[in-house]
């Protein structure tokens, strides 16, 4: 097929170099122009704008969004629906928030162009082991893309989830379990280094790897980490989060289910990011004024 393809950082870039080993023609444009030179000694076409790529789209058009969440989707949105025709699609690859994916689709519905949904989950690594898709939106359109979402993913790997909005809104369930699991590898991991005995953490995450109930792809990340670097030396501990583990914990509360393993995890990453925490401040200085337990000053 072919199709437009905006935003070619670190996922999208290996997305477009996916599709076009599988055939696909692909139009390209990112605010960067290093991105697309690259992709066009690949095979790519290149374009300079939005309406350029639009214009190099012949029948009925789709565009593949691959843009940081929130405003530059409706920035992207904007630009894009002056240059479509009804029954265009225009599929949103990144994360965003469901309820706006289902605001965008009723917009875009008005001008009769389809909104689509896709959750991605793969990586950096997608370009080699394929990406796991999980899409929403209008069934006829969704069918129609199909071809590109097949080449996307490897054999399995692709899930219509439903109406406008279901693919984000699986795919930030994905990530807030994912949240979880992440936690208690660390956790475990940070048990096993401070305990008395002298282990080989890297060699521990690699037997895990075999038959054991905690094998993972996660864990084999962890194997990758630990080899380049045994002690973690070259890290600070501080972790970002990207919006979908807040957004699950929000959907958890909204719909009255406790989820106390993913919230805890998206507070413990809060956490790393203190160079102090006043509120063990509070702890030690209740424990001090209540029992006379030590606490350690500056």
């Amino acid at each position: 097929m072919k199709l437009g393809f905006v935003g070619l950082g670190k996922m999208g870039a290996n997305m477009v170099e996916r599709l076009l080993n599988d055939g696909h023609t692909v139009v390209v444009y990112n605010r960067s122009r290093g991105a697309v030179d690259q992709l066009v000694a690949k095979g790519a076409i290149a374009s300079i704008s939005l309406q350029d790529l639009t214009s190099q789209l012949g029948g009925r058009k789709i565009v593949w969004l691959m843009v940081p969440s929130g405003t530059p989707v409706d920035d992207t949105i904007d630009q894009l629906i002056g240059c479509m025709n009804p029954g265009d699609i225009i599929i949103d690859g990144g994360n965003s928030n469901y309820k706006q994916t289902q605001a965008r689709s009723r917009l875009t519905a008005g001008l009769q162009i389809h909104y689509l949904d896709c959750g991605t989950s793969g990586g950096v690594w997608g370009l080699q082991n394929g990406y796991s898709l999980m899409s929403g939106g209008d069934k006829e359109a969704s069918e129609y893309v199909y071809p590109i979402y097949k080449s996307l993913a490897p054999e399995g790997g692709y899930t219509y989830c439903g109406e406008s909005g279901a693919g984000h809104f699986v795919k930030m369930i994905h990530n807030g379990i994912e949240y979880g699991m992440m936690q208690s590898f660390a956790e475990g991991f940070e048990i096993m280094e401070k305990s008395p005995f002298k282990l080989d953490l890297t060699a521990i995450a690699s037997g895990w790897q075999y038959s054991s109930v905690v094998r993972s792809w996660l864990l084999e990340l962890m194997v990758l980490a630990l080899k380049e670097d045994p002690k973690l030396e070259k890290l600070r501990d501080y972790v970002e989060d990207s919006g979908e583990g807040r957004w699950t914990v929000e959907a958890a509360m909204e719909f009255n289910v406790p989820a106390n393993i993913i919230t805890s995890s998206l507070f413990a990453r809060f956490r790393s990011r203190q160079d102090e925490s006043f509120a063990m401040k509070v702890l030690a200085a209740l424990r001090n004024q209540f029992g006379g337990h030590a606490v350690v000053k500056k």
